[in-house]
């Protein structure tokens, strides 16, 4: 049996609402901060029921092989939201609102007409989020998105960010853009890029190209708004389809995996040494890989700020997402087994950062 060795510590780790007002100790001396959760979830397959003669969705339509029916679509949009509203919430005090994320990165969804039901699913509706997507050229017409908290985000630019192959890194001619969000996360400017790196398929070594193609892209877009107005605070996000220790990371974003090795003008990696204990997002052949990311820059690394720092990376794993039978025994509970329709959440566990922000009392 594969079993996820994420730690009981983890599990229990104490948030409270999104920007909620809390008491912390740990950095000296008794503070109030603010918390603001950045997330990111591959939502696997998120699919309508309706063919679209642009891309190669056929099976994921009523007379397609997977028989993709409504039944099935609204089954998934409630799975999808059952996470997301739990995310960042854990044991709330009970007059605290539970807003969850500020900022969601998501990936593998078709277009917007999914996320619009998602985020008006009604465990999800009360939050108001909002939705930012741009439809991209791969091949199977799954993109990224960006979902936001008007109370805590407001969105102030964005386009998508054409990546392109290397000519043999893979069969198709086309993979996801990167959406690139600016905006103001309560007051303060930061910078989002969502990605979703080309796969494996084909080989890990042939299709490594692809990806890190993918990764000069944030970089140097994020490098060159850095050239006019100065180091920004840049969260790059996604399913990377890389390990934190992969080429893609240290040596094309060069993320460094300890906060004291980062420079200014640097990227830092939270999740390096989480991979290297054994913790994972996702299985393949009973080993886990650890594909879902939040990189940020050098300005997030201060603790003796005005603005928002970093404080804590989390797997987000709970017993009712992972796999209780079957051969993926312990894996996230996926959305299908094949062809048949399994009734999970996602093939990969979302991921989320928390930062806090120092309230000045009187």
């Amino acid at each position: 049996m594969f079993v996820n060795n994420l730690n009981t510590s983890m599990k229990k780790f104490i948030l409270f609402a999104t920007l909620s007002i809390i008491s912390m100790y740990g950095f000296g001396q008794q503070k109030a901060y603010k918390i603001s959760i950045i997330a990111f979830y591959n939502l696997e397959n998120f699919f309508d029921t309706l063919d679209n003669p642009k891309i190669r969705d056929d099976e994921f339509t009523p007379k397609g092989e997977r028989n993709y029916n409504s039944e099935i679509y609204w089954n998934k949009v409630e799975k999808l939201a059952t996470v997301i509203s739990k995310i960042g919430t854990d044991e709330n005090p009970e007059k605290m609102s539970p807003d969850g994320p500020a900022i969601i990165g998501v990936a593998e969804v078709e277009n917007d007409t999914v996320l619009t039901d998602l985020v008006n699913h009604p465990l999800l509706k009360k939050r108001g989020y909002k939705i930012i997507h741009f439809d991209s050229k791969d091949i199977r017409g799954i993109d990224v998105g960006f979902l936001y908290n008007p109370k805590y985000f407001t969105p102030e630019a964005s386009a998508p960010l054409f990546v392109q192959l290397p000519g043999g890194s893979k069969d198709a001619y086309y993979t996801r853009d990167v959406l690139w969000v600016k905006g103001k996360l309560d007051g303060e400017t930061v910078h989002v890029y969502v990605n979703h790196w080309p796969s494996r398929l084909g080989g890990e070594e042939r299709s490594a190209p692809g990806r890190a193609a993918a990764a000069l892209v944030s970089k140097n877009h994020s490098d060159s708004i850095a050239a006019v107005d100065g180091e920004q605070k840049v969260i790059i996000m996604g399913d990377l389809n890389d390990d934190p220790v992969s080429p893609s990371l240290t040596e094309v974003l060069k993320a460094k995996g300890k906060i004291k090795d980062v420079k200014p003008g640097g990227l830092y990696n939270p999740w390096v040494e989480m991979y290297k204990k054994g913790y994972g997002t996702l299985a393949y052949q009973d080993a886990w890989g650890l594909f879902d990311q939040i990189v940020i820059s050098y300005p997030w690394l201060n603790k003796n700020q005005n603005g928002f720092f970093f404080y804590k990376q989390v797997i987000f794993n709970r017993e009712f997402m992972t796999e209780n039978r079957g051969r993926y025994k312990g894996y996230p509970m996926r959305t299908w087994d094949g062809n048949t329709y399994r009734g999970g959440y996602s093939d990969h566990y979302p991921t989320y950062l928390v930062m806090l922000k120092t309230i000045n009392q009187p």
